[in-house]
């Protein structure tokens, strides 16, 4: 496990190796120690994408949980999940270069959905929170196309960009979270924490 310190907050357990979700947390107030959910993340034969989603973030939360002591699970866990679907159809994070270019060009001109899962896992249960944001990209070229995937940022990312990177000028509007795009919708992940006695900013 990796701890990420915060001058203050409370310490949370965040079931993600993702430093976006680090910086978020800390945006809030949170001290998290990361500890990744290596989990089958296969979505399943006729699952929509929300059901997909959400029981995704809460078998990691659920993986999180069963790795830790009687002692340490005094603590909350925190995972997500976020998924990028067009059409109906869930764009995971890209398997290679190629396949990058493949779902931006499918992205480019299209408006698109991202959902963001949210599980708490705390005091003996679990809760799982979705966000949902409409997401409109402008039409790109080839060689727009080309140029951002050899800046190498869209490595590890659903739907292979990330809105607060250089992508981020393609994005014509969104209706719903920016955070959830990024991958932690800050106003549901902080209602859910106060709901459950977890303070913020």
């Amino acid at each position: 496990m990796t701890r990420e310190k915060v001058d203050a907050g409370p310490v949370i357990y965040l079931a993600s190796r993702s430093p976006r979700r680090v910086a978020l947390l800390k945006q809030i107030g949170l001290t998290c120690e990361t500890l990744p959910a290596d989990i089958d993340e296969t979505q399943l034969v006729d699952e929509t994408p929300v059901t997909y989603v959400m029981r995704v973030a809460q078998q990691k939360a659920e993986a999180c949980l069963q790795a830790l002591t009687p002692e340490q699970r005094v603590y909350p866990i925190l995972a997500a999940d976020t998924t990028v679907v067009l059409d109906g159809i869930v764009l995971g994070k890209p398997v290679d270069d190629d396949d990058a270019c493949s779902i931006l060009s499918a992205l480019s001109g299209n408006v698109h959905q991202v959902h963001t899962a949210v599980a708490l896992a705390f005091n003996n249960e679990i809760e799982v929170v979705l966000s949902t944001t409409v997401v409109e990209m402008m039409a790109l070229s080839k060689a727009q196309i080309e140029a951002y995937i050899a800046t190498g940022e869209h490595r590890d990312k659903a739907g292979s960009y990330g809105i607060q990177g250089a992508a981020g000028a393609w994005i014509k509007r969104i209706e719903g979270s920016y955070t959830g795009v990024m991958g932690l919708p800050l106003y549901e992940t902080a209602a859910l924490l106060r709901k459950h006695g977890v303070s913020t900013c």
